[in-house]
């Protein structure tokens, strides 16, 4: 562990001034959406130790209940080998850069005799330009590079963990791959996952579960989601991160309760719904009349809200969070 301050730093004075700031913004819109009579989770105890099994995890927090927990966990250093830790942010003009790479790669396999090729990076778009005496050759060359463009494009996207995502308002966008991260976060997980499975009384059904693990990730200090639309993923942070940085928005949130319940409930239907600025989490458990949920696909799943900081059992949401669900004003991932 350091013990020289930087900026950046976990235990620097400025962050917590920072972290404050946002606290209060949130209270405040929390409060504005119908939320200033919840409760507010508050997490007593962070501590992460490196031994030589891996990294101790250690958490104390306030529950639902106003019931102090507690819960300790070791990630093998493996986990950190195996699963993604961290997302890199979304910049076109190096995403231009690298298809233009591979085009021209291509296009030197060309014979100069065949068709010139120039390859054009504009401010949005590469344009190719390919010129040649044979009209047949020459449009056959003109499909091949831009079959390799969107190949470069894909490859980018997909070696990155991103994908494309539409809007509500049918815009294209691109995103952070949220269901990839939790599928392949499962596996450097089971101990933490394992852990609450543990802590739970033998004869306590699937919901005691919930309960206690939602109350732990509402505790967890919350990042503000910037417009995924625009935040180039700049604030997304996978699994891993979330546990290390102690930090996390909705979205990364959504993708850590994901891969910890897939862990405890390997094969049950999950989804990650997205609402305008906000994410939560739904699973195809047997509801109980008060349980807010949705249809998809014909599987009801029961939703959760993982975000905190309000302590909102499994099974409700926000007044913000139900006023998008019934408008139809939310998109639906199917967690693998």
């Amino acid at each position: 562990m350091r013990k020289r301050i930087q900026k950046n730093s976990p235990y620097s004075p400025t962050r917590y001034v920072f972290l404050f700031a946002k606290a209060v913004t949130l209270l405040l819109i929390l409060a504005s959406a119908g939320l200033s009579t919840v409760a507010f989770s508050e997490q007593l105890k962070y501590k992460k130790t490196h031994t030589d099994l891996g990294v101790l995890f250690h958490y104390e927090w306030m529950d639902h209940t106003n019931t102090k927990q507690s819960i300790s966990f070791t990630l093998p250093d493996s986990a950190f080998n195996e699963a993604p830790s961290q997302q890199s942010n979304y910049k076109p003009l190096i995403v231009q850069r690298y298809i233009t790479v591979a085009l021209m790669e291509e296009a030197k396999k060309i014979d100069p005799k065949d068709a010139r090729i120039n390859i054009l990076p504009k401010r949005d778009s590469i344009e190719i330009q390919v010129k040649g005496t044979d009209e047949t050759k020459v449009q056959t060359i003109l499909s091949n590079l831009k079959t390799v463009r969107q190949q470069a494009y894909d490859q980018y996207l997909n070696e990155h963990y991103f994908q494309r995502f539409t809007t509500l308002f049918n815009q294209p966008a691109i995103k952070p791959d949220h269901v990839r991260y939790a599928a392949e976060s499962v596996t450097s997980l089971l101990s933490a996952s394992q852990a609450f499975y543990e802590k739970v009384a033998p004869e306590s059904d699937s919901r005691a579960y919930f309960s206690l693990i939602l109350s732990w990730l509402q505790s967890i200090p919350y990042d503000t989601l910037e417009d995924r639309t625009v935040s180039n993923g700049s604030g997304f942070a996978p699994p891993i991160s979330v546990l290390m940085q102690n930090l996390g928005d909705c979205d990364s949130k959504a993708v850590l309760a994901s891969s910890m319940v897939r862990a405890f409930l390997p094969s049950t239907k999950m989804i990650i719904v997205y609402l305008p600025n906000h994410a939560l989490v739904g699973v195809a458990l047997t509801p109980s009349d008060k349980d807010r949920t949705i249809e998809y696909e014909g599987d009801t799943y029961i939703l959760y809200d993982p975000t905190g900081p309000a302590l909102i059992e499994f099974g409700q949401v926000s007044e913000d969070t139900e006023r998008n669900i019934v408008t139809g004003r939310y998109q639906v991932e199917v967690v693998k």
